[in-house]
C-alpha cells in the first residue's frame, strides 16, 4: 500500500489521508448515505463531486483524491467565476432532484433549514470546499449533506463565495449577488425570497458557534474561541441591515 499523507486544513473531520489517487475518511454514521448521494451523482454524470471508492480494510470511506487549487486560495471571484458557481449549484440540485435516500439513511444537519426541505443538499457550499483545477470544479466534503432546501444551500454559498464581510458595501457586493443569482438561474419569486435566507442562513452558523461556546461541543467550542464568531455575527447582520437593497438589486429589470 502507498505511503499516507495527512491532509490539513479542515476544521471538522477526524484524520484525513492522501493514498495515491485516493483521499481516505473515517466512517461516520452518515457515510453510508453519504455514498448513495455520491453514486447518484456519478451515476448521473455530474463531475463537480468526486467518485466514492468504497471501504478500505481499515474501514476507512475511500474517495477520489481531485487535484487543484481550493478556491479558498483564489479569492475574490472575478465575476465570471460566481456565475460558474453559480451554474454548478443549479446543476447540483437540478440532478438531485432524482435522489432516493436509502430507507436507513442517516444523515448530519448542523444549520437545518427551518421550514424543512426534503431536497438532499450540501450544507457546506464554500470556497474551502471547491477544488478547481483545469478539467473540473468539484465540490468535497460531503459529511454535512442532509435534506434542506434549494434556497438554503444557495444562501450559504452566497455568504462565503462573494464573500460577505461586515465591512463590505452594497454597492460592491449587489454585482456579485447578482453574478452568482444569475449563474444558478432563480426565477423573480425565488430571488425576492433569497436575502432573507442568506441572513438565517448566516445567523444559523453564528448560532452553531455560540451555542459550541456555551456546551464545550468540539469543534465548534474551540471555532468560537479563534475568532470565527466574530466573523459570522457581524456578518450576518449586515446582510439582513441590507435586506431591501439586495431585493431590488436581484429582481431590478434589466
Amino acid at each position: 500500500m502507498e505511503a499516507e499523507e495527512v491532509l490539513t486544513g479542515g476544521n471538522v473531520a477526524a484524520q484525513v489521508v492522501r493514498v495515491g489517487s485516493t483521499v481516505r475518511k473515517p466512517a461516520l454514521p452518515q457515510t453510508a448515505a453519504v455514498e448513495a448521494v455520491l453514486t447518484h451523482l456519478a451515476e448521473s454524470d455530474f463531475d463537480g463531486a468526486p467518485r466514492t471508492l468504497g471501504r478500505d480494510d481499515q474501514g476507512r470511506h475511500v474517495i477520489e483524491f481531485v487535484p487543484g487549487a481550493l478556491a479558498h486560495t483564489m479569492l475574490p471571484f472575478a465575476l465570471d467565476d460566481l456565475r460558474r458557481v453559480g451554474r454548478l449549484i443549479r446543476e447540483l440540485h437540478d440532478v438531485m432532484e432524482t435522489f432516493e435516500p436509502p430507507a436507513d439513511a442517516v444523515w448530519q444537519s448542523l444549520v437545518p433549514d427551518p421550514a424543512g426541505g426534503s431536497l438532499i443538499c450540501h450544507n457546506d457550499l464554500a470556497p474551502w470546499n471547491l477544488i478547481c483545477n483545469d478539467d473540473r470544479w468539484v465540490f468535497i466534503d460531503w459529511d454535512n449533506a442532509a435534506p434542506s432546501s434549494r434556497l438554503w444551500d444557495l444562501g450559504y454559498a452566497a455568504t462565503a463565495f462573494l464573500p460577505f464581510t461586515p465591512q463590505g458595501t452594497v454597492e460592491a457586493d449587489a454585482p456579485r449577488l447578482g453574478a452568482l443569482v444569475d449563474g444558478y438561474g432563480l426565477d423573480q419569486e425565488q430571488r425576492h425570497a433569497l436575502p432573507a435566507q442568506i441572513a438565517a442562513r448566516t445567523w444559523g452558523s453564528y448560532e452553531l458557534l455560540v451555542r459550541g461556546h456555551e456546551t464545550g461541543e468540539q469543534p465548534w467550542a474551540r471555532m468560537y474561541l479563534e475568532g470565527h464568531g466574530d466573523y459570522w455575527g457581524p456578518t450576518a447582520a449586515y446582510v439582513e441591515q441590507h435586506h431591501d437593497a439586495w431585493v431590488a438589486a436581484l429582481t431590478a429589470k434589466r
